[in-house]
Formats: structure tokens, sequence, C-alpha cells
């Protein structure tokens, strides 16, 4: 644990969605915390059941440009200082890990040269909980030598060689943010002459009571024509030959419909939930 001093931030996963995925620790710290900065990719049912009524919640969400609005960076560090220096337990709740593809180090800068004490408690990645819930062993023996976790968006550059490698590899591709961009993903790999062997998945609203596995074979998408079909977010793309074991290993029960799970984020910039003020 870093140990600076004034008040204390624990930054925490709190898995991809489903409530039972959280951390022991994690549930323990909720339970202490005075203030709770949280994402918008977080179960509702985490806050509802573990930050204790006296809390405060702080819903700091961010969302696609054509989603909704978001909160800035820039405020979102503020809050973590003000709440921080008052002298509070702040929780910062973060979707899935608190590392993985998120701005944990914008924060723990701004945390470490305010002199603010904290700790980072692990969760779960959407990687892992998409993967086992579609029933896809990320590395399964005799499918992939290994896995490796990446992006794609509309604003992703790769060089012509690296997709080329990407096409070619043996490895399990798993890629945050592109459930918008799948095909155009798709793509770049048809052109670079992908096994057909290997399949795409998209996983949408993973270990949520809604998730939806959508599979996608490149030996149909070299037909041409791309599937009219858009995705919900959170949607997690998986590529590889493991893609191939959905279909005997899935597993898990899912409800009808396509309703989001999580809520949208807040065209305020931060809204409270707990009427309980806390002074700062």
């Amino acid at each position: 644990m870093k140990s600076l001093s004034r008040g204390k931030v624990i930054l925490i996963g709190a898995g991809p969605g489903d409530a039972e995925l959280i951390t022991l620790k994690a549930v323990r710290y909720l339970q202490q915390a005075d203030v709770v900065l949280t994402d918008r990719l977080v179960n509702q049912e985490i806050l509802d059941t573990h930050v204790p009524s006296y809390a405060k919640i702080i819903f700091v969400g961010k969302e696609g440009c054509n989603q909704g609005e978001s909160v800035s960076q820039k405020e979102i560090n503020n809050l973590l200082v003000r709440y921080a220096v008052a002298g509070n337990t702040v929780v910062r709740l973060k979707g899935g890990d608190v590392a993985f593809f998120s701005n944990v180090l914008d924060e723990l800068a701004i945390l470490q040269s305010s002199g603010i004490s904290y700790e980072i408690v692990p969760g779960i990645t959407a990687a892992a909980g998409a993967s086992a819930y579609a029933g896809i062993p990320l590395t399964a023996r005799g499918y992939a030598r290994g896995v490796r976790f990446l992006t794609y968006s509309s604003r992703t550059v790769y060089t012509a060689e690296y997709w080329k490698e990407l096409a070619g590899t043996e490895d399990t591709l798993v890629f945050y943010m592109a459930g918008e961009t799948w095909y155009d993903l798709a793509t770049h790999f048809m052109e670079n002459n992908v096994s057909t062997e290997k399949e795409l998945a998209i996983i949408q609203q993973a270990t949520t009571p809604v998730q939806q596995v959508f599979i996608h074979k490149f030996n149909e998408l070299c037909k041409g024509g791309k599937p009219q079909q858009s995705y919900i977010s959170p949607s997690i793309v998986i590529i590889g030959k493991v893609v191939g074991l959905h279909e005997t290993y899935s597993w898990w029960d899912t409800l009808a419909g396509t309703e989001p799970f999580f809520r949208s984020a807040s065209r305020k910039a931060v809204e409270v939930i707990n009427e309980n003020k806390l002074s700062a």
C-alpha cells in the first residue's frame, strides 16, 4: 500500500457486470466508504447492497460521444482530491479491473502529487468475465498459444505489418471497445488472409442477465455483405480458434430482450443519489 497523508482513496475494480463477481476486499472497502465515485459500467446492485446509507454516491460515467455526456477526467481528479483532502475514505469504483484500458494512471498521478494515500484493489476484467460466461477458454490447449488484450475504435491506427501479424498469430485476440467498429476490425483480418478456422465473437453486456453472444465465421464474412446488426455497449470482441468452443461449452442462461443493463451516462456533470452530505 502506498502510504502518504490526509484522507484515503481506494481504487477498486467492480467486475464486468455480475454483482457477485466483486471481491471480498472490494466489498469491505465499500462498506467503509464515505464517498463513492462510480463509473457507468458498475452493477447498481453493488451500490445498493454494499455502500452504507450515509455515504455519498457520485456518478462519473463515461460514454461514447453519440450516446450521452461524460464527466471529464479533470473533474473526476478534482473530486477525488476534494473529498480525500477533507479526510474522507473515498472509493473510486471502476467497471471490470482498475487498470485494464482505464484512466487509472491520471488518477494515481493526481493523488500522489496531492499527497493523498491510496490503494489499488484489482477486479475481474471484461475479457475474463466475458470469455468465461460465453464458454470460450482464452488459452485452451491446442487452440491458442497465448492471449493479447487490445483496443479498437475508429481512431485506432495500426501499421500494415501489425495487421498482418495479428491476422496470422495463433494467439487469441481480445478487443475492448470494439462493439461499434467490429466489422471494420473484421475487414482488416480478412484483407490479411485470416485463417477460416478462426471465428469472431461479440459478447454484449457480458456476465449480466441480458448477456448475448454473437458468432461470425470469417469464411461467411468473406462471402460479402455486412450483417445488419448493432451491439449494445459494453461489447467485447474475441477473435481466434477458441471462439469455436462456445457452441459446445456455453453455459450462462440469459434473459430475452435487448435492453441496456447499465445506466446511461448522466447529462449532469455529477449525480448524487444519497441525500446525506459530507464536508468537502
